[in-house]
């Protein structure tokens, strides 16, 4: 048996024999390079942090002590040491193992961490709360890869070194954040300032000088030569200049110096920063070669590495036209937030190195830094992950929408994103986008569209315009050209609005319906924000009853906008249905099983499309028999609830009756948003054909429940409430009052 089968919890890893500590940190990489081989995820940061994390549970405890990560995909290994090993064929898939700190899936999992740059922030929240408490735990951060390009880390540390509060910062310096401007000389100081003589030297010394007369400026003069000698040699002064004990660079695969600097760190007492030196990538040598290669895998054969990738998707679409556009106008300009390959800029970044700008993980520097582009001239585009873009709201209000600057925002990963979990999905873009005065919304159904609707949003649009595409490629439906609003199927028993690669979904359920003798009206949306309500409005009055489906959280969705606009102009409706993917965080899984999670797939539509009109005797029209295989007998069942519904009811008059209103927000109430003149154009987002497997993550992560062997809490998610909506009709729209029988005998 090796010595990682042998390893499940913490008290292993602090009983093994410190000569085998080497060999199980191996171990442990080709454990997680064979096993993140088939599910995918984050690999080269995680081979980087074996050895830190082992040194960590040597020292801490972490069901006691608090251990917070940043950015959380360096989490893998402290997962295998903590009771999780057999979760981790289910990393990132639908209920099992989250690819990141997870409190709801262990007790060794301090905090959530999906985002970079906040762990030191948090680490102090929870050493102030110890304070306030009295509580007795250590509080660890473990901040790296690239999270100290953030300036939210830094206000953390400028705020713990005044603090004085006991807490230890493990800097993981893996060449992705900070200079490597050391040596041998800084390595070696900073070993004997761990050392206990050096340290009680420095209280007698201090001791005697003020017992001496003039011994405090002696004091004072010799500190300062101290100081200044120590800025030449050691890295990194700014951690002291914050009030923050500093050691290091030490070896971060030397698990005897960094257990030794833990340990110093821990009886400090004070805010305490350790600061070790990792290889990204280590241990796997595709890996150490190209450690950018590494950092999101799909599933590969780990014997020969992974593949090149060069399947067409919206973010290499998005990519390819930026080059273009940037041939014909030296004004545009590309920023992104550390997601350049996922991001599709690669090529735009080689060909135009002066007019591309990664800001490291910084959304709202990026944002403030691209309305002073426009305020100058420069067509700044500002290309971002959904997830991560909610960070800048302040800077998309104050510094763009208030002035009313050109800037085009490429909204990437719009919609649900498979394998990420609760703090990447993309849902919460089309609320608070759709909030800002003056912001202009589009949602690309295809490439096409996409194609021509980033170029009109670059060259046609005024103000800020949001372009939102889904990670993956394009569903089947492949039309070219497009309008704010268009009509692409008609129908008189049922409207159907959607936008993006959702129209793959409503095509689909109106082929279904079809062969039921249902006949449904789809009206794709190009641009969201603001909305043409005018052919949706002669849409719903003509069938009658009106289905809105999208890819975007509840609150704040197109569908509220459209509802509150019909119940405006009084619109007679028997029925208003929003799908869309609730009030809850999607957990991570694939697609296809979050969208039935949520209601929002093919099957759930027609069935709320079936339910509805069976309700409101509808007269079910079918086809021939063997029309529809399995959805005959659905079919076949309404038919007989019909038909037993007008003998038991014969003679009652069949208006629609009251539905249950499951909370959401009276549309009535919301102020419908105003028409846009008709030169901007349309966009929709694509969700049917995105990939389930990692996402290409730059720094992001996932987020799954472990299954249930591997921990506590594992419970598998249950279905997301709220997904679908129904809008009581009877308080909208006033053709659907009920009859004045039913009033007297409610």
């Amino acid at each position: 048996m090796s010595i990682f089968d042998s390893i499940n919890y913490p008290s292993d890893v602090k009983a093994l024999p410190a000569g085998n500590l080497d060999a199980l940190c191996t171990e442990m990489r080709d454990y997680l390079v064979k096993s993140v081989s088939k599910t995918g995820g984050h690999l080269a940061a995680n081979l980087g942090v074996v050895e830190v994390t082992v040194a960590i549970h040597r020292v801490f405890d972490t069901a006691k002590d608090r251990l917070v990560f940043d950015v959380g995909h360096q989490s893998y290994a402290h997962k295998l040491l903590t009771g999780r090993k057999g979760g981790f064929a289910s990393l990132r898939q639908y209920g099992g193992l989250s690819g990141f700190p997870r409190p709801a899936e262990s007790a060794h999992d301090a905090f959530i961490a999906g985002h970079a740059s906040t762990s030191v922030s948090v680490a102090l929240g929870m050493a102030r709360a110890r304070t306030l408490s009295r509580g007795d735990y250590c509080v660890v951060a473990l901040i790296g890869d690239g999270a100290l390009t953030g300036g939210l880390s830094y206000e953390g540390l400028s705020d713990a070194g005044e603090s004085g509060e006991p807490m230890v910062i493990i800097l993981n310096d893996n060449g992705m954040s900070i200079t490597n401007n050391v040596g041998g000389i800084a390595r070696y100081l900073s070993r004997h300032r761990m050392k206990p003589s050096y340290a009680t030297l420095k209280k007698w010394y201090r001791r005697l000088m003020e017992r001496l007369p003039g011994g405090r400026a002696i004091y004072r003069f010799t500190h300062r030569i101290k100081t200044a000698f120590k800025e030449e040699i050691l890295p990194c002064g700014i951690f002291e200049d914050l009030g923050l004990q500093y050691t290091g660079p030490i070896d971060g695969h030397n698990i005897d110096r960094i257990v030794e600097a833990l340990e110093w760190a821990k009886r400090q007492n004070m805010p305490t920063v350790v600061h070790v030196l990792t290889q990204k990538g280590k241990g796997y040598e595709p890996s150490e070669l190209s450690p950018e290669d590494y950092h999101g895998v799909r599933p590969f054969d780990y014997r020969f590495g992974v593949s090149d990738n060069s399947e067409k998707t919206f973010s290499s679409v998005f990519g390819e036209e930026m080059s273009e556009i940037a041939m014909g106008d030296p004004r545009l300009c590309a920023i992104t937030a550390s997601m350049t390959t996922g991001t599709g800029l690669e090529e735009f970044a080689m060909r135009f190195p002066e007019r591309f700008f990664d800001v490291g993980i910084a959304e709202g520097h990026a944002v403030a830094m691209a309305a002073g582009m426009a305020a100058r001239g420069a067509i700044p585009v500002v290309a971002v992950y959904s997830t991560f873009l909610q960070r800048s709201y302040d800077m998309l209000i104050h510094d763009i929408a208030i002035s009313g600057l050109h800037v085009v925002f490429a909204v990437d990963r719009a919609g649900l994103v498979p394998g990420d979990g609760e703090t990447h999905q993309g849902v919460f873009d089309v609320a608070y986008l759709s909030s800002i005065p003056g912001m202009t919304i589009y949602c690309p159904a295809n490439y096409a569209e996409f194609s021509g609707m980033l170029r009109y949003a670059v060259n046609n649009v005024s103000g800020p315009v949001a372009v939102r595409f889904p990670r993956g490629g394009e569903g089947e439906y492949k039309e070219g050209g497009w309008e704010n609003v268009k009509t692409v199927r008609e129908g008189t028993d049922y409207t159907i609005v959607t936008y993006g690669i959702s129209i793959n979904t409503a095509v689909e359920s109106a082929e279904i319906l079809a062969e039921e003798g249902i006949s449904a009206e789809i009206i794709k949306l190009g641009r969201i924000n603001p909305i043409d309500i005018t052919e949706i409005a002669n849409s719903a009055a003509k069938t009658g009853r009106l289905l809105v489906l999208e890819e975007c959280s509840a609150r704040g969705s197109a569908g509220e906008s459209i509802a509150a606009s019909l119940a405006g102009l009084q619109v007679g409706l028997k029925s208003v249905r929003l799908l869309n993917t609730g009030d809850r965080f999607a957990p991570c899984g694939a697609i296809e099983e979050l969208r039935r999670l949520c209601g929002i797939d093919a099957e759930s539509v027609c069935g709320v499309i079936r339910t509805e009109l069976m309700d409101s005797g509808f007269e079910f029209r079918y086809p021939e028999p063997g029309f529809g295989g399995g959805d005959a007998g659905v079919a076949q069942e309404a038919q007989e609830a019909q038909e037993a519904g007008q003998a038991q009811e014969a003679g009652a008059d069949k208006t629609v009756p009251e539905m249950e209103n499951f909370g959401n927000k009276d549309p009535g109430t919301e102020e419908p948003g105003t028409e846009d003149p008709g030169t901007e154009d349309p966009g929709t987002e694509d969700p049917g054909t995105e990939d389930p497997g990692t996402e290409d993550p730059g720094t992001d992560d996932p987020g799954t429940d472990d299954p249930g062997t591997d921990g506590p809490g594992m419970d598998e998610p249950d279905r997301i409430r709220g997904a679908t909506e129904v809008v009581n009709a009877e308080d909208f729209f006033p053709s659907a009052k009920r009859p004045k029988n039913e009033q007297n005998s409610a």
